[in-house]
């Protein structure tokens, strides 16, 4: 599973933008299950299992990235951007990108010694930054770039003992579980959507269950860590190292709470997330036609949405041991 991780870290997908991702899964799962790809660019994919259910459940991972996407050059040559779902301007300043997955540059800031006083005492707003490709006027960038272009944060993907640093943590560990779990034999028939457009608004989830139709969702995401220096314990979220992350609300879902309490009970090393924060497909996934029994099962991950985002291999499994947990009581009709 972690060089499955490590190829998908090192491709680029910002939202809109998934086909290299879209087109790496296909290529995986295609001897292993049945598939399609509707308008938006969901993966649609179906698992025979040695049982066909009393309910349909889809297990959901988006293949998105934050990023940036060009929108105009200046006379300089210059090219000013807006972001991708939510990034930090602290996050990006001063860092090397790459546009197209293969033009470099790096996000301008002013140095510090032309700073004013009260400009020092601030972070700049990221509507101010813009990308250095070393080209010295606006014909000759655009000669290298188009309006609507899309950057990332230039990454390399590390391990570090049971530490993983990379991008794109957020979500390729959940597509790489999916992409696992369609690979084993399954003792029950269930769905897997490999949706696009998380970062910007829970979009291609809203199309992709509603062609599943399903009765219950589990959703495979990464969630923010905050037990690093400084941060007190009650505002830490999650913790690395204590296992998969179950949420019983944050601010886009109620989860299903015989979920969460079969999660929580089930031996698996898990915890449960200390914040009402944040949202991911569920939010879009439990509204669906007649509603959707959701749970959500998270990797802790730190400094999300960087280019230096940490998770921890103990974790990731124990993600992956829960959600063949969770998917075998549901189908099996154990939490019902």
């Amino acid at each position: 599973m972690f060089e499955i991780l490590r190829e998908l870290c090192c491709l680029d997908a910002t939202s809109g933008n998934e086909d290299a991702v879209k087109n790496y899964i296909i290529e995986k799962i295609a001897p292993y299950c049945e598939y399609r790809v509707d308008n938006l660019g969901n993966i649609i994919a179906f698992k025979k299992g040695e049982k066909t259910p009393e309910k349909r459940l889809v297990i959901d991972a988006h293949m998105d990235e934050v990023g940036l996407i060009i929108t105009s050059v200046t006379d300089g040559g210059f090219l000013k951007f807006k972001t991708v779902g939510g990034i930090d301007t602290a996050v990006l300043m001063s860092r090397k990108v790459m546009i197209n997955g293969e033009i470099p540059g790096v996000i301008t800031a002013k140095p510090i010694h032309l700073l004013e006083k009260e400009e020092a005492k601030k972070l700049p707003k990221a509507d101010s930054l813009c990308i250095d490709i070393g080209a010295n006027s606006k014909d000759a960038a655009q000669e290298k770039i188009s309006l609507g272009d899309r950057a990332v944060i230039a990454s390399d993907y590390i391990e570090a003992g049971d530490k993983i640093l990379s991008k794109a943590l957020d979500d390729r560990i959940g597509c790489a579980v999916l992409i696992t779990l369609l690979k084993e034999d399954s003792e029950y028939d269930f769905y897997a959507t490999f949706s696009v457009q998380e970062e910007v608004g829970l979009r291609g989830a809203r199309t992709a269950v509603f062609a599943v139709n399903p009765d219950s969702a589990i959703v495979v995401e990464a969630t923010t860590a905050a037990d690093i220096a400084d941060v007190p314990s009650e505002k830490r979220v999650c913790v690395q190292g204590e296992g998969a992350v179950i949420s019983f609300m944050d601010n886009a879902t109620v989860y299903d709470r015989k979920y969460y309490n079969a999660a929580l009970n089930s031996g698996i090393k898990c915890q449960p997330k200390s914040a009402v924060a944040g949202g991911n497909n569920s939010g879009a996934i439990h509204l669906n036609r007649e509603g959707v029994r959701t749970v959500s099962v998270s990797v802790p991950c730190r400094y999300i949405h960087s280019a230096s985002s940490v998770a921890d291999k103990g974790d990731i499994k124990s993600v992956l041991d829960m959600v063949r947990e969770l998917k075998n009581g549901i189908l099996g009709g154990k939490y019902d």
